[in-house]
């Protein structure tokens, strides 16, 4: 047997072959293609998708770190692009990235990879071979799906969108959504800024509402993570003040900008709601009774006087966003994999979530469509209670799920977040999604929990 091991996949998607190319050319490409189980980090780029270019790359495989460059060779705008490893693991890496004009319209997208292991090393080779399988439908997902979600604004100018927060879980993936489709983001940061950033200071200094001119709209994502410790009075005033006292400041200074940004799209969460057993939950359900509720309320007041000074305001009241990258889903992926997975308390309580995925397809949708405006819950239509979601998430990993932690081992574990975050039952509808004609990637948790884990979907 060769050690050479050849992997291919062939996808059609809905854009012209220039439109692909146009796509992978542009800045956040390979973020995107990046699945959220794999460790990745870029050491440094010389130019976008041009013959010669090159990418260096920090890559944790397995219990070990690597480094690998790769340089662009044969490309052919329209066509494809190959990448040939310059510096990695591989004796030999070839992958071609080709756009082939479809029949119908659209294009085939078809990606080849040709690699051979080092020292001829045949051991191993159906497990990198169920990688690179893995990977590549990974990436033929989010390309697909991030190409329909562009082709549904085609036409409209592109925007210029500033965005706090945007190095954090949500901000890491919508800049590269954003700027794949062509848009402008402009970083808002607490350092001294560098080329195309803005300075800001959510602690009391604000932004100079100057900076903001030429800006289309902002979106705000800055905030203390709420799970980040346990809640002592300190940590409560902390996040409290994390989200109201930034919020306020930016829509002060967007309501004195002249020739600025018309709407500020600003995260929220559905703990705005409290712990609620099995009513259905939409936007103009009131708000709910706890520390959750009571920081969501101002921390969606604190946007008023941008809604004053007649700029649309949409409010994101997120929900439980899952990808393995980070949140609860990150957190208890080792307990499952190792067969120590189970419902928390009685597992009854209601989990309304939605997948990384839609989550961007959700700042986007905010971004691009004007009748979207007020609170809008970011969670799909279909909430599950704690033991569907455990099950599913043991049916996805192959591993039994027997364990149980009880309500009172939580509540000594993490204090009062045990009742407000882990075993409240929230159970939420996406109304103002559904009137918009917001189009979901995930609906099913099976098929979500396949996608975000590189797993096959039963059924």
């Amino acid at each position: 047997m060769s050690s050479e091991l050849v992997v291919e996949r062939r996808t059609p998607l809905p854009a012209s072959p220039d439109e692909v190319f146009a796509w992978h050319a542009r800045p956040g490409a390979l973020e995107r293609l990046v699945p959220p189980w794999q460790s990745l980090r870029v050491l440094e780029r010389t130019g976008g998708i041009a013959e010669g270019s090159r990418v260096r790359l920090r890559i944790h495989a397995g219990p070990v770190w690597t480094t690998w460059t790769a340089e662009h060779r044969e490309v052919e705008p329209g066509v494809g692009f190959s990448d040939f490893q310059v510096e990695g693991p591989f004796d030999r890496w070839f992958h071609r990235h080709s756009f082939e004009p479809a029949s119908g319209g659209g294009c085939i997208l078809h990606d080849r990879i040709v690699c051979e292991l080092p020292l001829g090393i045949r051991l191993g080779r159906s497990c990198l071979a169920r990688e690179l399988e893995r990977l590549l439908a990974y990436r033929h997902a989010v390309t697909a799906q991030d190409l329909s979600m562009h082709a549904r604004t085609a036409g409209r100018p592109k925007l210029r969108i500033a965005i706090t927060g945007s190095s954090g879980l949500i901000g890491s993936m919508l800049v590269p959504a954003l700027t794949t489709g062509g848009h402008k983001v402009i970083r808002m940061v607490r350092r001294a800024p560098g080329p195309g950033e803005i300075r800001w200071d959510p602690d009391g200094g604000g932004v100079d509402p100057q900076a903001l001119r030429g800006i289309d709209a902002v979106v705000h994502l800055a905030g203390e993570n709420i799970a980040g410790a346990r809640w002592t009075e300190a940590r409560k005033r902390l996040l409290l003040s994390s989200r109201t006292t930034g919020t306020r400041l930016l829509a002060e200074a967007l309501a004195k900008t002249s020739e600025g940004p018309r709407a500020l799209v600003s995260a929220s969460a559905i703990g705005i709601y409290g712990s609620r057993g099995d009513e259905v939950l939409v936007e103009s359900s009131p708000p709910g009774r706890g520390f959750l509720s009571e920081v969501s309320t101002a921390w969606e007041a604190a946007t008023g006087p941008a809604s004053a000074a007649g700029l649309r305001v949409a409010m994101i009241r997120t929900g439980l966003v899952l990808t393995p990258a980070g949140g609860l889903l990150e957190r208890v992926l080792l307990p499952f994999r190792l067969g120590l997975g189970g419902r928390l308390g009685d597992g009854s309580q209601w989990m309304s979530w939605i997948s990384a995925d839609d989550m961007v397809g959700v700042y986007h949708h905010a971004l691009t469509d004007e009748a979207v405006r007020g609170p809008v819950n970011a969670v799909t239509p279909a909430p599950v209670r704690n033991t569907e979601f455990t099950a599913a998430l043991g049916k996805a990993l192959h591993r039994p799920t027997p364990m149980a932690v009880p309500k009172a081992a939580l509540r000594i574990a993490v204090g009062e977040m045990a009742d407000e975050a882990i075993l409240a039952s929230t159970r939420v509808a996406p109304e103002a999604l559904t009137r918009t004609g917001y189009p979901f990637r995930y609906t099913n948790l099976d098929i979500a929990l396949a996608h975000l884990l590189g797993k096959k979907a039963s059924g």
